[in-house]
């Protein structure tokens, strides 16, 4: 199993403007539309599963995520870009073949992402972790919501010193760590 551990908090533009500027180095740059789904029913969504594809730049990439323990989460990635297909291979990664039951009625695209990611890697001894700088909408039940948010990403290493980092940037540009991930705010935008 993967696991990500990640910290997010809540920026402005400007600040992400900034931290770019203050980090420098070489960011990727990529464009990502993301599709997130669920049952009829919500059975994913209340186990806290996530089910997605995205779209990154020309490359489609479906995931599967759910919670584990340690504030970190189970991912389980393919590319591909039908989640139809993807469902199997990725109940079969994840050993839960409980996925492939729930979804036999059918998924529905529940809500969305649109954004542009900046990302580098950073290096804080011999831990590993991705810089990741979001703008962008979020989408669900005909609303939106435009957000910016700074995410670092445990790549390898010690959680410590990506929680480390993480504080030393919220303290020094004024962030506001962000408790939810990007699917939940945008299924509360669709659940009004």
């Amino acid at each position: 199993m993967g696991l990500e551990f990640e910290m997010k908090y809540r920026a402005t533009p400007e600040k992400l403007t900034q931290i770019g500027a203050d980090f420098p180095g070489v960011y990727t740059v990529r464009q990502m539309t993301t599709a997130y789904y669920d049952t009829p029913d919500g059975a994913l969504s209340a186990r806290k599963w996530t089910l997605r594809c995205r779209q990154e730049d020309d490359t489609f990439v479906c995931t599967l995520k759910i919670p584990a323990a340690g504030g970190a989460r189970g991912e389980w990635e393919l590319e591909c870009e039908d989640i139809h297909a993807a469902i199997p291979v990725l109940a079969e990664k994840a050993g839960l073949p409980e996925l492939v039951e729930l979804t036999k009625g059918g998924i529905e695209n529940t809500c969305g992402a649109r954004f542009i990611r900046r990302f580098r890697e950073m290096v804080i001894g011999k831990t590993v972790a991705e810089l990741a700088l979001d703008q962008g909408v979020l989408t669900g039940g005909g609303n939106t919501a435009e957000f910016a948010e700074v995410e670092l990403e445990l790549k390898e290493g010690s959680r410590e010193d990506v929680i480390r980092l993480a504080s030393l940037l919220a303290a020094s540009y004024g962030l506001e760590q962000e408790p939810k991930s990007k699917v939940a705010r945008a299924r509360a935008l669709r659940e009004g």
